[in-house]
Order: C-alpha cells, then structure tokens, then sequence
C-alpha cells in the first residue's frame, strides 16, 4: 500500500512537470496569443502606408495649352507653376487647376515675358495664393506683361528674381537655377533654366532657350532623365552637343497643332531620334503627366479642357 501511495505521487510529480515544461515550450512558440498586446500588421495599414508613399510621389503636368508652355508640378501638398500659357488660357487654367483642389503655390515662376508663357499669368495671380513668384529682370512694354505687374500689385506679391545656382526646394524635390538671362532684346534667351532633382530621377526646363544658352549651361551638370525642350522644338534649340550632354530618356514638347512657325522642326525631331528619346508632344498626345517615385519615372497622356 505504501509503495502504490509513492508510485501515485511519483506518477502525480511527473505530470506536474511535464505540464510546467510543455507550458513554457507552448508560450515560446505561441507568443501573440501569449502576449496580447503585441502588435500584428493588417492590411488596413499596409494600405494606409502604401498611399502615404503614393502621396509623395512627385507628379507633372506638362499642359496641353496649344503653342504655350504650362507645367504644374505637385510634391506632397506642395505645388509649382512654371508658365501659365497664352491670354486665352487663363482661365481655363484656373478652372482646371481648382477641380485638382489646388488653392496656392508655393512657387509661380515666369521663364520669360513673351506671351505664350505669361498670357494668363495674371488670372493664375488673381485666383491663387502665391508664396515666390519669379521671373527675369528683363521688362517689355507689352499689355500682357504690365498685366501680370498690375496682378502682382493688387495681391502685394514681390517680382523676384533668382540667382543663378541658387537652390529651393518643392517637398523633397530639390530645385536648381541653372540660367536667367538679363538681354531686354532677346527674351527668349532671358529663360529661367531650372533642373528639378527627386531621388535618383532629374527634369531639366528649358523655357524658349536657344543654342546661346545651351552652350553656357553645358559646363554644369545637365544631365537629366526628362528635357522639356526648349521653344517649341524650334531648331533655334536642341543641339546636338546639348542633347549628347543631357543624355535624357525623354523629351516633352509643348506645342500647338498646326501652327504657323512649323514647331517642332524636322532637325530637333530628327536630333532627338537620332538619340533614341522618346518623344511626347502636346499637339498629339495632350496633357502629359509625368510621375517618380525618386527612382522609376512612367507617363499617361489624357485630355483636359486647358487649351483656349
């Protein structure tokens, strides 16, 4: 009897044991259900950190304002203009710019004082706040350009011009001024020139600047993945040796249909394939919307209702 009373209570020790090991080997092995609190990812914040990133791609809009330049910029919550097209353009540029929700920029920039790049500038200053707004300290007498002057007045907003190599930033994109030109007699070659850096991808703006400019311009560092082409793809731009230096994989040219300076020229088209860009265009494809993610860079081409 006694013996059967220890092998009860040996058999009793041992299960007790047993239970206390295979418990702690259960808890290692199980340690969200042991440990409520810790944290298990769900898809709902997988895909609230997904459109986070989606939100800070920097995205492009090379409008479609027939034989015009426009280009609005979007980094985050940041915005930029570069150009605001011809007179007629104005205000189809406001419309289209408030249906994207857009209430301010942060920077507006005028490359130069010819009309199909400020011709709606005043509507645009009219409409929206304005942090900066820059253009060259090159003055014309025309209506168009005492327009945006009276615009900028009425709002109380400086006419500035940037230093060249001077640096500002848009979001995480970084903004260098590589030219602004002084000549009152040729505006074309007074362009703000502007290379935008996100991540590893790079956009160089060339505004109206000609062969003059792009010679100057070669000893820095143009080198970019986009060129928006300078003047319309008029063969007054887009050297060979300038087109060698940017090396770009892409080329946008904002032009109109039919228009009566035969932009683009054979030569800068025939320049351009010559180097394997491809090549978008705003007479045949619209607006073209370029996105980066600081390292892949795609398009989509749609129509909006910019072109007046």
């Amino acid at each position: 009897m006694i013996k059967m009373r220890r092998k009860k209570k040996q058999i009793s020790l041992l299960m007790a044991l047993f239970l206390v090991i295979f418990g702690s080997i259960f808890y290692f092995l199980e340690p969200s259900q042991a440990n409520p609190n810790t944290p298990t990812p769900t898809p709902e914040i997988v895909q609230a950190n997904q459109e986070i990133q989606d939100d800070e791609k920097l995205q492009i809009w090379f409008l479609d304002v027939g034989q015009a330049d426009s280009i609005l910029i979007q980094n985050g919550d940041a915005n930029m203009l570069i150009d605001a097209g011809n007179n007629e353009d104005g205000k189809k540029l406001v419309s289209y710019f408030q249906s994207l929700g857009i209430e301010s920029f942060q920077y507006v920039i005028g490359t130069h004082a010819h009309e199909d790049h400020i011709g709606g500038m005043d509507d645009i200053i009219d409409n929206f706040n304005i942090d900066t707004f820059y253009m060259p300290d090159a003055i014309t007498t025309t209506a168009t350009f005492e327009s945006v002057l009276d615009s900028l007045d009425a709002k109380n907003i400086a006419f500035q011009t940037p230093s060249i190599d001077s640096i500002f930033k848009l979001g995480n994109a970084t903004i260098d001024v590589l030219y602004v030109g002084t000549d009152d007699s040729d505006l074309n070659n007074t362009s703000i020139v502007l290379k935008l850096t996100y991540g590893n991808t790079s956009i160089l703006f060339m505004g109206d600047a000609e062969k003059e400019v792009e010679t100057i311009i070669e000893k820095k560092d143009i080198s970019a993945d986009v060129l928006k082409v300078g003047h319309h793809g008029s063969n007054t731009s887009s050297s060979k040796t300038f087109l060698e230096k940017v090396n770009p994989n892409y080329a946008i040219i904002s032009v109109g249909t039919g228009n009566s300076y035969g932009h683009p020229s054979n030569t800068t088209i025939q320049n351009l394939e010559n180097q394997n860009i491809q090549i978008y265009r705003t007479d045949e494809n619209g607006t073209i919307i370029m996105t980066s993610d600081g390292t892949n860079i795609t398009f989509q081409t749609i129509q909006t209702n910019t072109n007046g």
